[in-house]
């Protein structure tokens, strides 16, 4: 399987995974790109994940209608604009010689999940919507601190070499904020560098990876005690992790 990231609005992308005729498409808010990407590339659409229920992400739905040749995969818990194929955790399926897993993920809306990818002899691919970013999380739209923490937990889990392909390029803008966080980190400035020069040569830096994220993400390194330090000058109300996050997300609000 190949993967492609689409651009769609100011940040989005829309990631298509394919074997050469078939297309898996994830949380295409716009349909134009997607359908544009299946003509050029000669491919079906033979399936959709769709990972939470915001306009950017689903608005792209109707009108892939009649390009698609199979389901719609969707939260089981939020309302969608189509039928879909009602999914939460612990789920799975099998698509196009891949094993799907299903992580309920809460916390950006009450309802979001993310997919495990897998395909025999290779890394993982993480489908990880809005939860998860290189270097950060989602705001907290509908979830708690609690469920974002246990989120975030979850997916810090997974096998380090699983690649984190997140729905918006973020990334520089959120090392900016996780080196003010943890300046000392040197893996987070060497990563910043990195990000720098590929962004400069129009590159994605997507997707990151799990070992990546857990060494760089400050969301990830709630235990960490340059994090946690800096996070009770920021106004946690404890060193617990939960409340550590909570802290994080509102300075990282406003920042």
């Amino acid at each position: 399987m190949d993967l492609i990231a689409l651009p769609a609005f100011a940040d989005n992308l829309i990631w298509i995974l394919h074997d050469g005729a078939n297309a898996i498409v994830v949380d295409p808010g716009a349909a134009t790109p997607v359908s544009d990407a299946l003509r050029d590339l000669k491919l079906r659409l033979t399936a959709i994940l769709v990972t939470h229920h915001h306009p950017d992400h689903i608005g792209g739905l109707k009108a892939l209608a009649p390009l698609l040749r199979g389901p719609v995969y969707g939260p089981a818990h939020e309302a969608m604009p189509v039928d879909v194929e009602k999914m939460s955790q612990g789920m799975s399926f099998e698509l196009l010689g891949t094993h799907v897993r299903v992580l309920d993920v809460p916390g950006h809306t009450a309802g979001h999940v993310a997919y495990v990818v897998t395909e025999p002899g290779r890394a993982p691919w993480l489908f990880c919507g809005d939860t998860l970013f290189s270097g950060g999380c989602g705001r907290l739209f509908e979830g708690t601190p609690a469920q974002m923490r246990h989120s975030l937990d979850q997916l810090a889990a997974l096998p380090g070499e699983s690649r984190v392909c997140c729905a918006h390029e973020y990334t520089l803008s959120n090392l900016r904020f996780a080196r003010t966080v943890e300046p000392r980190n040197t893996a987070l400035a060497d990563y910043e560098a990195r990000c720098k020069a590929l962004r400069a040569e129009g590159a994605w830096t997507l997707p990151s990876t799990i070992a990546t994220e857990r060494a760089v993400n400050p969301f990830l390194r709630v235990r960490e005690p340059d994090v946690v330090a800096s996070a009770l000058d920021h106004g946690a109300a404890s060193a617990d992790p939960t409340d550590v996050l909570a802290a994080l997300r509102e300075w990282k609000n406003t920042f």
